[in-house]
């Protein structure tokens, strides 16, 4: 390998320890066919001198013998058969490089809508998306596609790669234009996503690892300054003790350890734990990381506890601090990128894995599904291969999990066919399914009493109906609540969980404008039963003069 670190040459060791104490990133490039996704992957590892000698002579004799003087640096990446005869990317293909400052794992991920599933596979362990756009055609279905499945897998780190600005003559005005659409659209769909944009030229290497001489008007880091210094703290996940147990270890009988990597938190000796689903408590009596004794451990290290009671504990049990209130049901709602050719159905029998643990169970219903391209829902009762939607799912015993969003390791399934044993597909934990929200509710039970004065009667000295504008974020509904409040409207902002969605209906009979924010299952929820002259749904992020009016007029109707 030619390396820019000298001192493998000088001093091993010393490369070996400053190498081990480097930070690992991991993240996806993804985007429509033919964007230069791999391309990019082998300028990356090729500037940043990360090939192999034999390797970068193989793709070059390849090259040659094809008649072209041009080396193909997609041929790093794109490593099968027919993957090099169409000139496309079909499996999900991971490289690893390193920088001065960080190590890396890239998934190269196929653009094609057919490989959903495969760019799926690739997001859901990455911390940080690469959207490639094709500066000559801007913002496309598949920009939309990859944004929204890298958000819903919890990727809160995109970088929007402009690429190919060499075919637009490296204009300024091509990458604002680009950089506005796409600003536009993460406004409406992307919530706590953070977007850095750099225009390149990866088949000649502008600002992929080094700064280009034909774009003075950038100012801003390349795509390597952007991966060595994005903040990738685990800020969002849920600080409490997690660990899942992979393995009991009992050597001896003087020994019982419980072994498994750390899904969060921390860990210390003599700090009390309890055990789930079965609930018993324990205080953790020593910690090992590998065959060394340590007070302590964090969040990603292999450890093994014992603990100061001998108590059941078996592979699949979650351990977590005593304090920590924690899921434990076998009945939640989760969204689900459905991978196989039979298309998902209730009531069909399934194997689950969540954690570390395997059980069986089905699927009650399915609430919806997305359509990737429009990010309209619909109602469905079938899940196709690619597609992805909300379902309610049921197990044969109680689980311990988190939300996705607190926690991507303990928050996450995969689903297994009984039969063949193949993954078919996998899941995001939304939260616990409320069996009495599940149900079919009359909506008529809102009305305890009967009452001579009625919602029309109410609507009339109100001067408008009860409505529900369902917002972003808290702050854009505080704003949004205050503007209308100076109009007359008779309003009333509140943060309710999807439990609380017939209190969100009884306001609205009440003739109130509900302004709220919450889950995803409340919306689902609040939307069956709303009419949509009583929905509005204010996807923005930011309340502009044309839009209050446009809610204005909506409220009044």
């Amino acid at each position: 390998m030619t390396t820019h670190s000298a001192l493998i040459q000088q001093d091993i060791e010393s490369y070996l320890q400053l190498h081990e104490q480097k930070d690992l990133l991991r993240f996806i490039t993804c985007g429509n066919v033919d964007d230069g996704k791999s391309t990019l992957i082998g300028r990356l590892l090729h500037d940043s001198q990360s090939v192999y000698e034999d390797q970068l002579a193989a793709i070059t004799n390849t090259n040659s013998s094809s008649g072209s003087n041009e080396v193909d640096l997609a041929l790093l990446v794109d490593g099968l058969q027919s993957e090099r005869e169409q000139g496309i990317t079909i499996d999900v293909a991971y490289r690893f490089f390193s920088s001065q400052k960080r190590k890396f794992i890239i998934a190269d991920t196929p653009g094609h809508e057919q490989y959903t599933r495969n760019m799926a596979t690739g997001a859901s362990s990455a911390q940080l998306a690469i959207l490639l756009i094709d500066a000559r055609y801007g913002v496309k279905e598949q920009t939309r596609r990859h944004s929204f499945i890298c958000s819903l897998l919890g990727i809160r780190h995109f970088v929007v790669a402009i690429n190919k600005m060499d075919l637009v003559s490296y204009r300024e005005e091509v990458f604002q234009s680009i950089k506005s659409d796409f600003k536009n659209l993460a406004e409406q769909h992307f919530d706590e996503v953070e977007c850095q944009f750099v225009p390149l030229s990866a088949l000649s290497g502008d600002n992929v690892v080094n700064r280009s001489s034909k774009m003075d008007w950038y100012q801003g880091p390349t795509l390597l300054s952007i991966l060595e210094s994005v903040d990738i703290a685990p800020s969002t996940e849920v600080g409490g003790l997690r660990l899942p147990v992979q393995y009991v270890n009992r050597p001896n009988l003087d020994f019982r350890g419980y072994c498994g990597t750390l899904a969060a938190g921390q860990v210390k000796v003599g700090e009390a734990i309890k055990v789930l689903p079965s609930g018993q408590k324990s205080t953790v009596k020593e910690i090992l990381v590998g065959d060394q004794y340590t007070e302590n451990a964090q969040t990603g290290q292999a450890i093994t506890l014992t603990l100061s009671d001998e108590i059941d504990i078996s592979r699949g049990d979650l351990i977590v601090s005593d304090s920590d209130a924690v899921n434990v049901s076998n009945d939640f709602n989760a969204k689900i990128v459905w991978m196989n050719s039979d298309a998902l159905v209730p009531d069909r029998q399934y194997r689950f894995k969540i954690g570390t643990r395997y059980v069986n169970g089905y699927v009650k219903s399915i609430h919806w599904q997305q359509n990737v391209n429009s990010l309209d829902r619909t109602e469905t009762d079938n899940l196709p291969l690619n597609g992805i939607g909300e379902a309610h799912i049921v197990l044969a015993e109680k689980v311990s999990f988190d939300r996705y969003q607190d926690n991507r390791s303990t928050g996450s399934l995969i689903i297994i066919d009984r039969l063949s044993n193949a993954t078919v597909g996998a899941g995001m934990i939304s939260g616990p399914a409320n069996q009495a929200a599940n149900d079919d509710i009359n909506v008529s039970t809102l009305k305890s009493v009967d009452s001579s004065v009625t919602t029309a009667m109410r609507a009339a000295l109100k001067n408008h109906s009860g409505k529900c504008v369902w917002v972003s974020n808290t702050a854009l509904g505080e704003q949004l609540e205050w503007e209308l409040h100076k109009q007359g409207f008779h309003t009333y902002l509140i943060e309710a969980n999807q439990s609380e969605y017939l209190t969100v209906l009884t306001l609205i009979d009440a003739g109130l404008i509900v302004i709220t924010t919450g889950s995803d299952t409340l919306h689902t929820k609040l939307s069956q039963f709303l009419p949509d002259h009583q929905w509005i749904n204010l996807n923005r992020q930011v309340l502009t003069e044309k839009l209050q009016q446009e809610i204005t007029k909506l409220c009044r109707k």
